[in-house]
């Protein structure tokens, strides 16, 4: 197909039930907008069959594009692979497979980018999702709302419409541990959200593990805020005031009463809780040691198996 106005960036991780539905979605709505579109899907390493349904449709519909990686790298890194594959000349649409995001909304958001936004993200204003995860998630945003050094819009997530310049300065982001959205708002330009209700999942179940969640929250903290090394300084200055106002008290009761506190508890306590705070931050330093290291290996983000542009297959990059 000749160059898109838009793409559509999609990772898929074992999304063969809701893998139809999708399609049909995307294929109206390719249909019924007055701008030419091309569909960039990302295999992140399925075990079921996502990468050959994708396959066989970018194979009969060059409105498609097919990347699929040589195993899984992650969410956000399969977006990143997709968004390094992006040629439209007006803006880059990213979105989730499983339909809890409409990609109808695409009609709304390329309004904003008309008027002149570079970026429109999606607020979610209502979720339907258990209680304990929507509380996890107002939290986490809340906390970085309070910590990061740049605003994060708070109930966003990848659902939004960008700017093929902002897709192209996020490309030249080389960092390792990537949050897509921390890096979308700390490019800047004009930007705005519009409020919008997710909806569930049409079929299957979510592949954000607990632990997948909280490398992405972590990543999130130690990328965009500087306060876990804050916290350690903080608590280094803590344990010296701490240490000569009992060092006043032993002092004064001695010179006062003629004795020192004695007590094997306290000396317990004061150990374990000195000890404790050592270990915390050694944690927090080796947070941002353990980025460093994958950092300066200088690997490549992902590896590509197979790429299917233009109906035809183009093979490994």
């Amino acid at each position: 197909m000749n160059t898109p106005h838009i793409n559509i960036v999609i990772p898929l991780y074992n999304e063969e039930e809701v893998f139809q539905q999708l399609i049909d979605r995307l294929t109206a709505l390719m249909e019924s907008f007055d701008k030419s579109i091309e569909v960039i899907l990302v295999d992140d390493g399925s075990r079921d069959a996502t990468a050959q349904l994708m396959a066989d449709l970018a194979l009969k519909d060059s409105r498609f594009q097919s990347i699929v990686l040589s195993r899984n790298f992650g969410h956000q890194t399969a977006l990143t692979a997709g968004l390094q594959q992006v040629s439209a000349t007006d803006a880059v649409l990213i979105i989730d497979a499983d339909l809890q995001d409409p990609p109808e909304l695409l009609d709304k958001l390329y309004q904003y980018y008309e008027d002149g936004y570079d970026v429109v993200y999606a607020v979610r204003k209502n979720r339907k999702e258990g209680f304990l995860k929507k509380l996890a998630y107002k939290s986490f945003y809340r906390l970085m709302d309070k910590i990061s050094y740049i605003q994060i819009p708070l109930d966003t997530g990848d659902f939004s419409l960008i700017s093929a310049k902002v897709a192209n300065l996020l490309n030249e982001m080389p960092e390792e541990s990537r949050f897509l959205r921390g890096m979308r708002s700390w490019l800047g330009f004009k930007q705005i959200g519009i409020e919008y209700d997710r909806e569930e999942r049409k079929s299957g179940e979510s592949k954000y593990s607990l632990r997948k969640l909280f490398q992405l929250a972590f990543n999130g903290v130690f990328n965009f805020s500087e306060a876990p090394i804050k916290l350690i300084t903080n608590l280094g200055l803590l344990t010296v005031i701490s240490s000569f106002a009992y060092l006043g008290y032993v002092i004064a009761k001695k010179l006062i009463y003629g004795n020192v506190p004695e007590g094997f508890t306290g000396l317990l306590f004061v150990l374990v809780l000195f000890g404790g705070i050592q270990l915390l931050s050694l944690g927090l330093i080796g947070e941002y040691v353990l980025r460093i290291f994958f950092q300066v290996k200088q690997r490549p983000l992902f590896v590509i198996k197979e790429k299917i542009k233009n109906g035809k297959i183009k093979g490994k990059d």
